[in-house]
């Protein structure tokens, strides 16, 4: 499970097409790669949930640099 150390310094950010300012971010490495098998349980329902609907709910993911 990811904890503070190995936090990665990049996230995998689907934002919501019809709520502005909303939307599911998951950590990623710098070319996007998510590491499922470090992800909770229900961060990686919200990451494969938002995956499913690209386009219906959610834009395409955008890696950004955390924060």
């Amino acid at each position: 499970m990811l904890t503070q150390l190995n936090t990665p310094a990049h996230q995998l950010r689907f934002a919501s097409l019809f709520d502005p300012g909303r939307g599911i971010a998951i950590p990623c490495d710098a070319s996007g790669e998510v590491r499922m098998d470090e992800l909770s349980e229900r961060l990686r329902n919200a990451y494969l949930g938002a995956r499913a609907l690209v386009g219906r709910e959610y834009a395409h993911p955008v890696v950004e640099t955390r924060h």
